[in-house]
């Protein structure tokens, strides 16, 4: 990007900002109220990527990047820091994370490129806990915000990097049976209140998807993109089996649900997949 492109997108953000003769809507916005835009706007980024539609992408990631640049006008605002500050931010960390690039250390394989890189952040999660004297953590910046299936992953990844973890599948399987028990014997339980059975309930299915996650992340996939690629495949035959409920000259109410199961058989056979 040309280095006048930048100058005219911060003075248009500026612009938008300014009390005299800017926007309104831009003008009371906070750090705190375009989170939630900053959020949606990554997902229509991943969307666009998805549907493999690049000039949706062009836009996607230009409505991104107005997020960065919407933050660094607040910050400007408030003397924190600004535009540039971002950048040489970036590009430190990503010369000092890289020095298989950027220097003249060597790496035997993409395993020791990983694992200095997690060196790396380590040392600055490290260094930012020293500097607000607190004890540092393995798990410390994994963002609360995160979606939870990405959190747990994450949660997880962490930990198996310094060796809490399983080397085999077969006990991350067993985990995952072993909370399905515990889910059963909640369900099953007559001892309480409706309210303390329902909590027991969530409480035992939070462990089992969490277990699941751990799965997922033992066989080299990311959980996110694993039920996002699922949610779009059940989309995808359902749309199917409404169209054909819809040939049969019926309603999904005047269908018995051994009947739709016929019709999701065969749509799944009409998709070549397995039934």
């Amino acid at each position: 990007m040309k280095a006048s492109n930048i100058e005219q997108l911060l003075n248009i953000m500026q612009q938008l900002r300014s009390p005299e003769n800017g926007c309104p809507w831009d003008i009371k916005q906070t750090f705190e109220s375009i989170v939630p835009h900053t959020i949606e706007e990554a997902y229509e980024v991943a969307d666009a990527i998805e549907q493999k539609d690049f000039t949706e992408l062009k836009g996607e990631l230009g409505d991104l990047l107005f997020q960065v640049v919407f933050y660094a006008q607040i910050a400007k605002e408030q003397k924190l820091f600004e535009f540039n500050d971002i950048i040489e931010t970036l590009s430190e960390k990503l010369i000092r994370r890289h020095p298989h690039v950027f220097a003249q250390t060597e790496f035997a394989d993409e395993q020791a490129v990983h694992a200095n890189w997690e060196a790396e952040k380590e040392k600055e999660r490290g260094l930012k806990a020293q500097s607000e004297n607190k004890s540092d953590s393995v798990l410390d910046n994994i963002p609360l915000a995160l979606p939870a299936l990405n959190r747990a992953y994450k949660i997880q990844k962490r930990c198996a990097n310094v060796g809490f973890d399983w080397n085999t599948l077969p006990p991350v399987i067993d985990k995952i049976k072993e909370e399905i028990d515990e889910v059963l014997v909640e369900v099953k339980r007559d001892d309480l209140t409706a309210q303390e059975k329902q909590a027991r309930i969530e409480d035992e299915l939070g462990d089992l998807l969490f277990a699941n996650v751990n799965l997922v992340r033992h066989l080299q996939c990311n959980p996110e993109q694993v039920l996002r690629q699922a949610n779009n495949k059940f989309e995808k035959r359902f749309r199917l089996v409404e169209l054909e409920v819809l040939k049969q000259g019926k309603q999904f109410s005047d269908c018995s649900l051994d009947e739709l199961e016929v019709i999701w058989r065969q749509v799944k056979k009409q998709l070549n997949e397995s039934v």
